[in-house]
């Protein structure tokens, strides 16, 4: 047995004190089973030659002259760590490659060995160094989870028969593996996959802190194939966390050992998502090689997106021209073309892990200088050469995303739908109320809708590009709403339709905020244009590319929403990490002008704005808050691309979500009215859930882009007031008020019966109304109250009424103030001044909007002064009587009638003025309005026949409908007043009754 340092003969019994006596280097690092000795990757087994056999004539363990005087000739220059480090790869390879093998105290030895070279790597830079440009280190790392990944899947999971990987491509297919069966086997090697996983797990982490000096590191874990063992790592983790077990069957336990083997896959998928973000943090190259592994499957297709027209991407030409531009840019790290270099002349000698594997695709580019200035040849045959003349990533993704990005890109386009068109549209939903799960496309109101949103969806010109898109193909699969016996899926597909693919689409399903980090944070840093390098000699961000291909494929799209329903699940607000990190990744979507074809991608055909669209808008929000008070919209650029956005999201507002949102609070109007059944409601509670957070959502960002003074001038010039009023005028009608104190008057056995009407009354007592997330809704959706969307419509109406000034002082504003009073919005403010339980300090916000819009407004002042007296409309009414006598010549005696008489006193009738915002006051309004009309439609249709007694007629009953209100508002102010008048008495009472016994404990 000889040194490998020096060549020098070595005792044949070696302990842990054991060195060398010529060179002095420490030699028992590790226990031998079958030598019973220590050994260590530092010293060779070389024999003396021994007595000659019989059979052989040599000794089995003979080693030629020759062969010894080579191996006393090389030098071992490794550090300490890295011959440690060396020797338990060693080990664990065997342990992986020969799983029977029994090496229970040797496996002992390289646990502390691995557990030591971990915590060196941790704290110590220079040894993460030293180890990182170790070869000899990274090629034991591929073999080791080579075997060890091939050896898990076959402890893990059950496949089922006739189901191969090369089905699935080596990407994550669950449901090829038998559930109950995998389950079964991790409890049979419970043991051993406990232990291997924590080996596993060590030494990802030791190669993650070997990648923190990046790009040699980065380039040698490439070269021996170290990156692609961790995609099949991933792969298998996905599938084995995603699948699940089944409780009922499995006691407890049994289900602790199952959960333990879960959590430690769990934990090593974290560590395999850190690894990938070390492996591709600021090298394009790389980032380019994980963005082909993860955009790309097997079916090299895009699904066609609903109501959209079909893109003509063709994802095998984008992979092909990807695949090129990675052959293109193999220019490897010079320190690690050297190391590399050594290693593979060491190769031969048989004293290294083995031979590095063959590049993919290898084409030798030494001799071929990349253009920089992009030319795209259509006629070329030769793809690669036209691609390396175009000197871009792919011509296919360019030319796809000019034909997808923002409408209003190059200018404005696309107009902001007229309020006449958006009315229209309510009109027809409305018609539609109880039939609004019919697919779009199948509506004609809709067509135009579809054509607006999609008119620029042709390609534009582009030499050897295809031509405009000829087909329109929006066929939809799914329940069109026509059929009611059909049963309801058990699945909820609102989330994803179909099945996900992608390489990491599974993992934010799989994982908790805290570990799904890296993977967002991975993500960022291939597209955020602040984590790039700048751009190429060509002119190309790789950011910007990287961002549209994550867009352009399905893959990326189906991540993009896990990524957003994530947050919704998880809760998080935007003082979170992981918030604000995809906050990040949706602003470099807006940079790209991609955030419109994002936001159609999201939608959902039954949802109004989809789980994933309210996360989304719920960013965008959080985008331009970030833009009050800051110097961005000093560049004109930037002030541009927010505009162009704000004017897609609120186009998509009135032509969508208002429409359809009235339309179901029409549904329910109708019921409160009785007439339509409850039965006949639409949706249901979750339904109705939904709508409302994609509404309130919707309504947040309209208050934020208010509260910008250099966007409020949009809002104003597209008649924002008009979605305001319509939604209040549909709430009054549709949800019924929840009162301080919903016990049913005095005399009453229980709620009274609704009235058919929507006007507010005295005596009106709705039934009692829970929360929102109360179970009394989920058997009665059409009563569902919408909390809290009247406060926000009267933040947004304050915004955009009150004054431009800092302190809010002054006349409102004038445009605004005549909006209003164009669209009839003064009775809705004054119907919010009544206490509604549903929507705390409404009449606080009531009065502030009415204020803004009585100041400096005549007309305003005006219309309010009408609706409080009610002799005034009864004088009218008869002037108007008198008129249409005189013309007609009918008998005078009729005529002369100039004022009401009370047919009970015979005194004139006392007209009674209710305070504005209360019940009577409304309801005055409302009696004089009709009331008016009547009589005047009556005198100019009926001529002679209709006179004056029959305005008397209705006049005297518009009087006893006035008269009932008053009695029944003196009767509750009585009661009042007896009640404030008991209450006091019996206070007085009280101070009375502690005076007395003050008075007597003095005594």
């Amino acid at each position: 047995m000889y040194c490998i340092e020096c060549g020098q003969i070595l005792p044949s019994i070696l302990t842990n004190s054991t060195i060398c006596s010529k060179c002095k280097t420490p030699v028992a690092t590790w226990w031998d089973e079958t030598s019973k000795t220590f050994r260590t990757n530092r010293e060779s087994i070389l024999p003396d030659p021994g007595p000659k056999t019989a059979a052989s004539g040599a000794s089995p363990f003979y080693i030629e002259e020759k062969e010894r005087v080579r191996m006393k000739a090389r030098v071992n220059t490794q550090s300490e760590e890295e011959r440690v480090f060396n020797g338990a790869l060693v080990v664990l390879e065997m342990h992986f490659e020969r799983p029977s093998t029994y090496m229970r105290e040797t496996m002992g030895e390289a646990k502390k060995m691995v557990t030591k070279t971990l915590d060196l790597s941790l704290n110590k830079a220079e040894v993460r160094e030293t180890l990182a440009k170790n070869v000899d280190i990274w090629k034991h790392l591929q073999k080791i989870f080579t075997a060890a990944t091939s050896l898990l899947e076959t402890r893990s999971l059950m496949k089922v028969e006739g189901a191969g990987e090369e089905e699935s491509g080596g990407r994550p297919n669950g449901h090829h593996h038998d559930v109950s069966e995998s389950a079964e086997l991790i409890l049979k090697n419970y043991e051993v996959l406990r232990e291997d996983l924590h080996y596993l797990n060590n030494l990802l982490v030791i190669s993650r802190n070997m990648l923190a000096i990046k790009e040699t590191a980065q380039e040698i874990c490439k070269t021996v194939g170290f990156d692609r063992e961790v995609h099949r790592l991933i792969v298998l983790c996905v599938n084995v966390t995603s699948k699940g077990y089944d409780g009922e069957n499995v006691d407890e336990a049994r289900r602790v050992k199952l959960n333990e083997i879960t959590e430690l896959y769990k934990k090593l998928l974290v560590t395999c998502l850190q690894h990938t973000h070390n492996w591709t943090m600021g090298n394009d190259r790389f980032k380019m090689s994980f963005w082909f592994e993860m955009l790309f499957d097997d079916e090299m297709k895009n699904e066609p997106i609903h109501e959209m027209p079909p893109d003509d991407l063709n994802v095998e030409k984008v992979h092909h021209e990807v695949q090129n531009w990675l052959s293109r840019h193999r220019k490897k790290d010079p320190l690690a073309a050297k190391l590399l270099q050594a290693y593979q002349d060491q190769v031969p000698t048989g004293y290294t892990p083995g031979p590095l594997p063959e590049e993919e695709n290898w084409i030798n580019t030494d001799n071929i200088a990349e253009s920089s200035s992009p030319v795209w040849k259509p006629d070329m045959q030769d793809k690669f050469e036209q691609d390396r003349l175009y000197a871009r990533v792919s011509h296919e993704i360019d030319f796809w995303w000019r034909k997808v990005r923002d409408a209003n890109f190059d200018g404005w386009v696309v107009p902001m739908e007229t309020v006449e068109g958006a009315v229209e549209r309510a009109e027809a939903c409305k018609k539609n109320a109880m039939h609004r799960y019919m697919p779009r496309s199948q509506d004609q109101q809709y067509e135009l809708d579809d054509q607006q949103f999609n008119h620029l969806r042709e390609p534009p010109a582009d030499d050897g590009s295809v031509g405009p898109d000829e087909t329109d193909d929006r066929s939809i699969q799914g329940d069109n709403g026509l059929d009611d016996d059909e049963e309801e899926e058990e699945d909820d597909e609102s989330y994803a339709e179909g099945p996900l693919r992608g390489l990491l689409t599974e993992i934010p399903n799989i994982l908790d905020t805290k570990q799904i980090e890296a993977l967002h944070m991975t993500v960022k840093a291939c597209i955020v244009d602040s984590m790039g390098s700048g751009l190429t000699p060509a002119g190309e961000n790789l950011q910007k590319t990287r961002c549209k291909m994550f867009l352009a494929l399905d893959c990326g799209r189906n991540l993009l929403r896990e990524l957003l329903v994530f947050i919704a699940v998880w809760e998080q607000n935007d003082q979170q990490f992981i918030f604000q990190i995809t906050a990040q990744i949706i602003e470099s979507f807006h940079h790209n002008a991609l955030l419109p074809f994002a936001w159609n991608c999201l939608r959902i055909l039954k949802d109004i704005v989809s789980p994933a669209q309210t996360v989304l808008l719920r960013l965008i929000n959080y985008m331009f808050r970030a833009r009050k008070d800051s110097p961005i919209y000093a560049d004109v650029k930037d002030y541009n691309r927010d505009a162009k956005l704000i004017h897609f999201l609120y186009n998509y507002f009135r032509c969508r979500v208002v429409p359809d949102c009235l339309a179901l609070l029409h549904a329910q109007a109708q019921i409160r009215q009785n007439a339509r059944a409850a039965a006949d409601f639409p949706v249901d509670l979750w339904d109705m859930e939904r709508a409302k957070d994609g509404l309130s959502q919707y309504l947040d960002f309209i208050s934020v882009i208010a509260e910008i003074p250099e966007m409020r001038h949009l809002l104003i010039e597209w008649e924002t007031v008009y979605e305001m009023v319509a939604l209040l005028k549909a709430l009054e009608a549709g949800v019924a008020r929840k009162n301080i104190d919903e016990r049913s008057m005095p005399g009453q056995s229980g709620p009274a019966r609704r009235p058919p009407s929507s006007i507010p009354a005295v005596d009106r007592h709705e039934p009692p109304i829970q929360d929102a997330n109360s179970t009394q809704y989920q058997d009665t959706p059409h009563r569902f109250p919408w909390a809290g969307i009247k406060i926000q419509i009267l933040i947004i109406l304050t915004s955009l009424i009150a004054p431009n000034n800092t302190r809010r002082q002054g006349p409102g504003n004038p445009i605004v103030q005549k909006q209003l009073l164009a669209h009839e919005g003064i009775m809705p403010l004054l119907n919010c001044c009544v206490y509604d339980g549903h929507n705390e300090y409404l009449k606080e916000r009531a009065t502030l909007t009415i204020k803004f819009l009585m100041e400096g407004c005549k007309e305003a002042q005006d219309f309010v002064k009408e609706l409080v007296p009610v002799k005034q409309a009864q004088a009218q009414a008869q002037a108007a009587a008198r008129a249409a006598q005189e013309a007609s010549q009918s008998s005078a005696s009729n005529a002369s009638s100039s004022k009401p008489v009370d047919p009970v006193t015979g005194m004139p009738r006392q007209t009674a003025k209710a305070p504005p915002g209360s019940a009577p006051y409304v309801a005055n309004k409302n009696a004089i309005a009709a009331a008016k009309a009547q009589a005047l439609a009556h005198a100019k249709e009926s001529g002679i026949t209709l006179g004056a007694s029959d305005v008397e007629k209705k006049m005297r009953e518009f009087e006893r409908n006035i008269r009932s209100l008053k009695v029944g508002k003196e009767l509750r102010e009585k009661e009042e007043e007896a009640s404030a008048s008991a209450a006091a008495k019996e206070g007085r009472e009280k101070k009375r009754e502690v005076k007395i016994e003050f008075i007597s404990a003095r005594k």
